[in-house]
């Protein structure tokens, strides 16, 4: 069974996070493992607390998996703090040094949270791209994200494309901008290296349920990645994926609900 590992914060209400992560994976029939960088306390209408978990636990979890169940693919996403990222970075970098090849990492970087709550410490963003963008090979940042980390706002086609490959060119990962805070729903990917834009066209959905959608897009590639797909075709299926998971309308709680992560199941019921 090919297997995949989530790395982030754990979200009580189950919408996001690791809980999302999973769930992503179980219903690519997959096998999930976990770190847990935090523990928040949130539900469906915000983010109303957040405690990092101590670096050395959090890298002690990465290395007890890598050392046992290795994972074919691994999705980072909330890692909140500088003790954080440099303990996830030095356990992947000793276990590159022993002559052994990470699998394929898959980074969103969460920078904020669906209701606005700022979800990575002041400090910590610099360490976040030098440190850890250089060891992954695709980051997948929503429109505001990649605003943030390329410096100028991204209103157009064009201004997509350019910042793409330009935060490909200076981190060495491909990119994949996410369109769903525009007012599209459509994404691109940038490969690096293919040095090729691709865009996915997708509609947009008139629903609430849009908590953990971007921790669910980015397992989903992590999964198809696991899987022996292609990037672009991981992507796409990801894609299609979410897609539905939004559309499923599982309409829980009194803010931004939950995906329906199980809905191609529950559909053929």
């Amino acid at each position: 069974m090919n297997t995949v590992l989530t790395v982030a914060g754990s979200d009580c209400s189950g919408g996001a996070g690791i809980q999302a992560d999973l769930k992503t994976i179980g219903a690519f029939g997959l096998y999930g493992m976990s770190v847990i960088t935090a523990i928040t306390v949130q539900n469906t209408m915000g983010v109303r607390r957040v405690e990092p978990v101590e670096s050395d636990l959090v890298g002690e979890q990465l290395q007890a998996v890598l050392e046992d169940i290795v994972p074919d693919a691994i999705k980072i996403g909330m890692v909140v703090s500088k003790e954080n990222i440099r303990a996830l970075v030095h356990v992947m970098e000793e276990y590159r040094v022993n002559g052994r090849p990470l699998p394929f990492i898959v980074l969103d970087p969460v920078l904020v949270s669906t209701s606005g709550r700022v979800l990575l410490e002041p400090e910590a963003e610099s360490a976040l791209k030098e440190e850890l963008f250089p060891m992954v090979d695709l980051i997948t940042p929503n429109l505001p994200e990649a605003e943030q980390l390329i410096g100028y706002p991204i209103k157009k086609n064009d201004d997509r494309e350019r910042a793409a490959e330009a935060l490909s060119g200076k981190y060495g990962c491909s990119v994949l901008i996410k369109g769903g805070h525009g007012s599209g729903a459509d994404d691109l990917l940038f490969h690096v290296g293919k040095g090729v834009h691709s865009w996915y066209a997708g509609a947009r959905i008139e629903n609430s349920n849009t908590h953990g959608t971007g921790c669910t897009l980015s397992s989903a590639i992590a999964c198809g990645m696991a899987q022996g797909k292609i990037l672009e075709e991981a992507v796409a299926d990801a894609k299609v994926y979410i897609t539905g998971a939004i559309g499923a309308g599982l309409d829980l709680g009194k803010g931004n609900g939950p995906l329906n992560h199980f809905y191609h199941f529950v559909n053929n019921l």
